[in-house]
């Protein structure tokens, strides 16, 4: 069997191999390739012992049925572990006013140990990764609870600390578990700190960071380069999510800034911190789109295009909303529409031709 590190990687050779199978039962009924009957045996028992053994160390989806259930179970092993976290906290809530401080303790050490243990244990044994999912889940709410837990206890003043710690822990289970939705989970922690160090390095108090959305851009470089400081070739989706949530955490600040000035720390007339933030919007998102094209990064590519589009429709709402007339308003923004239909399309096709 030709072994595949991931999950991921060996359900892409599966879809490979379905597409494959496919072509070749067209291309026979088109009598443009016919395989002899061994060559054809020995080609379907190699992919099928192939499938086989990634079914069982790494429980793939064989074909169309079980990957619409494994979208049912990757649903219902969400839900679940939002259900049992959120049945944690309230369990927490109605019952800890009854133990003492000593039992209290143990209780929440305990808890994040043992749900820790239990992740790392149906991890070895769930080759589908739904359960060890819903065990994570559970481990870091958990975890969570236990470190805003003791600061009560022991009367600790509220700190951003905490988010950097949440961050940390979140990020080892999905590293060690190779789980998208905790690494998800870590970065908004990660973001949430580093814009709140920034606030405070700035005289806010911590918990005011959003009041300032230029506090986002730190965090937001930080993002975009650690594709490029980590390296991810076991962690199919990882650099993926690290590159979008660093433009989310960029564009969404620009998007604000460039319609209420009164956020920034530029001591400018307002009229001028929009106009500044406007062109950072525009210039901004189509250096995205740029890049993502010349590096094959879709994903930044389509996010880039996106805040493009809106920071566009933001402009046409600004200028013409209020003077034109609302049918003329949605031509011009119907006909924009269709030029970025024909750029694209050209962009499409001059990209296919570098290619050849």
């Amino acid at each position: 069997m030709v072994s595949m590190a991931t999950r991921t990687e060996a359900q892409q050779r599966t879809d490979e191999i379905e597409t494959f199978r496919r072509e070749l039962l067209r291309l026979e009924q088109e009598n443009v390739l016919a395989l002899s009957e061994a060559q054809a045996q020995a080609v379907s028992n190699h992919h099928d012992a192939l499938i086989a053994g990634w079914a069982q160390q790494h429980g793939i989806d064989r074909d169309l049925r079980q990957r619409k259930l494994s979208l049912g179970m990757r649903v219902a092993s969400f839900l679940g572990a939002l259900a049992l976290a959120a049945s944690v906290f309230f369990l927490f809530r109605q019952f800890w006013g009854q133990f003492g401080t000593v039992v209290q303790v143990t209780i929440l050490i305990g808890g994040a140990l043992a749900t820790f243990a239990g992740t790392l244990y149906l991890r070895e044994r769930d080759a589908s990764g739904y359960f060890t999912k819903l065990a994570a889940m559970v481990a870091f709410a958990c975890f969570v609870l236990n470190v805003a837990m003791l600061g009560q206890i022991f009367s600790i003043t509220p700190s951003d600390k905490a988010l950097i710690v949440w961050a940390a822990y979140a990020m080892l289970l999905a590293y060690t578990c190779d789980l998208r939705l905790l690494l998800a989970a870590s970065i908004l922690c990660l973001v949430a700190f580093v814009s709140a160090r920034a606030g405070t390095f700035s005289g806010l108090y911590w918990l005011h960071f959003g009041e300032r959305p230029e506090n986002f851009f730190p965090a937001a470089a930080l993002l975009f380069l650690a594709p490029r400081l980590i390296r991810h070739d076991r962690y199919p989706g990882f650099a993926v999510l690290y590159r979008v949530f660093g433009l989310l955490t960029l564009f969404l600040p620009v998007l604000i800034l460039s319609n209420w000035a009164g956020g920034s720390y530029l001591e400018l007339e307002p009229a001028v911190i929009k106009g500044l933030y406007q062109v950072l919007g525009f210039t901004g998102s189509a250096a995205v789109i740029w890049l993502g094209m010349r590096r094959s990064w879709p994903e930044v590519a389509n996010t880039g295009m996106v805040f493009f589009v809106i920071f566009l429709y933001t402009k046409f709402f600004d200028w013409w909303w209020d003077v034109m007339p609302k049918y003329l308003f949605f031509l011009v923004v119907g006909l924009t529409a269709i030029l970025f239909l024909v750029v694209l399309r050209r962009l499409h096709r001059s990209r296919k031709g570098g290619e050849a």
